[in-house]
Order: C-alpha cells, then structure tokens, then sequence
C-alpha cells in the first residue's frame, strides 16, 4: 500500500509540473501569436532568444536563415490587427526541450509552424522557427 500511496504521489507530482511546464510555453507561444495578430513587435519580441534563427524555402524555391527577431522587427508595422485565426496545435516537452506545432490562418492560406524551445534561465523562448506556406484554394 505505501509503494501505491507513493507511486500515486510521484505521478501526481510530475503531472502537475508537466501541466505547469506546458502552460509556460503556452505563454511565450502566445507571445509570437498575439504578437503577430496585432501588429506588436514588443509582445512578439518577448517569444524569442536574442539568437533565434527562422528557417525557410523562400518562393523560389532557395534555403534560407534569418535571425528571427531582426526579420519580425523590419517587417512587422503597427497597424490594424490582422484578420487571421491562430491556434496551437501540439506541444511536447522533456526537461528543458521543446517543440511546438502552430497553424495561422489567414482567409487565402496558412502558414505551419514549427517552433523549437529551450528553458533558459527559467524562461522558455523560441530559439528556432521553420515554417511552411500553404495556400488555400478560394471559392467565391
């Protein structure tokens, strides 16, 4: 009975860390997504490492990297929240590594996103982000 009472406790434990853990990077998620949404740099800002690089296929096809703060900030302009739904569609977590699946939805397509993050210094920032555009086929 106390080898339950303690694996019980154990589970219930690590359960609650792990809600905890999920819900943090939920935030600075939500950071990039509310962020993004309302044209706010500052709040979008606070989602990423200083480092953090972004990785894509441009239109023509070609690899590129970009530091993802310097590229939000010289593209990203105060304006009228744009008209787009955003969720986050998966979240998986060990220790202090993490990924993360994001779709954007604007009316004509969609961007996936796929974040990875590390907690550092207590906080858990985007330190990486790849993505792909996917269009949507409009019917009036």
């Amino acid at each position: 009975m106390k080898y339950f009472v303690c694996l019980f406790l154990f589970v219930s434990t690590f359960a609650q860390a792990q809600e905890k853990e999920l819900a943090a990077i939920a935030t600075t998620l939500n950071y990039y997504l509310d962020g993004g949404t309302n044209n706010d740099f500052e709040t979008l800002k606070k989602a990423f490492h200083t480092d953090a690089t972004m990785k894509f296929i441009n239109g023509k096809g070609e690899y590129n990297t970009v530091n993802a703060i310097k590229f939000f900030q010289k593209g990203m302009k105060p304006g009228p929240k744009q008209n787009r739904k955003t969720r986050i569609t998966s979240i998986d977590v060990n220790g202090h590594a993490a990924s993360a699946r994001i779709e954007i939805d604007y009316p004509t397509f969609r961007f996936i996103d796929y974040m990875s993050l590390l907690k550092i210094k207590g906080e858990w920032k985007i330190v990486n982000k790849i993505f792909y555009r996917e269009s949507r086929n409009v019917q009036d």
